[in-house]
């Protein structure tokens, strides 16, 4: 029962950190399992054991490393860190502004 709840809380620190950045995490489920592991370990290791604790998970860092980590996943790629409704706004004042052809 306690694997059960941790991949739960696990999924849930991905899927909020997805949610907060905009982006959905690849990988649907599994994504946001890894996603919360992996930012669990980072921020706790960057911010240390600090907040409320649910599932063997410190939560506050646990969601700012998910959020670090989904980032720098996401940003691996130059323009690709930027949301495609973003994208398109800039393009859009670009072409008013005479910037782009």
């Amino acid at each position: 029962m306690d694997l059960i709840w941790v991949l739960i809380v696990g999924g849930l620190i991905g899927w909020l950190s997805g949610n907060l950045i905009g982006r959905d995490v690849p990988g649907g489920v599994i994504g946001n399992i890894v996603a919360g592991f992996i930012g669990s370990w980072l921020g706790t290791e960057l911010l240390g054991a600090r907040g409320p604790v649910v599932g063997g998970f410190h939560i506050i860092p646990a969601i700012v490393g998910a959020i670090i980590a989904l980032l720098i996943f996401f940003c691996s790629g130059a323009w690709r860190c930027i949301p495609k409704t973003l994208k398109n706004r800039l393009k859009a004042m670009n072409h008013l502004i005479g910037l782009s052809p």
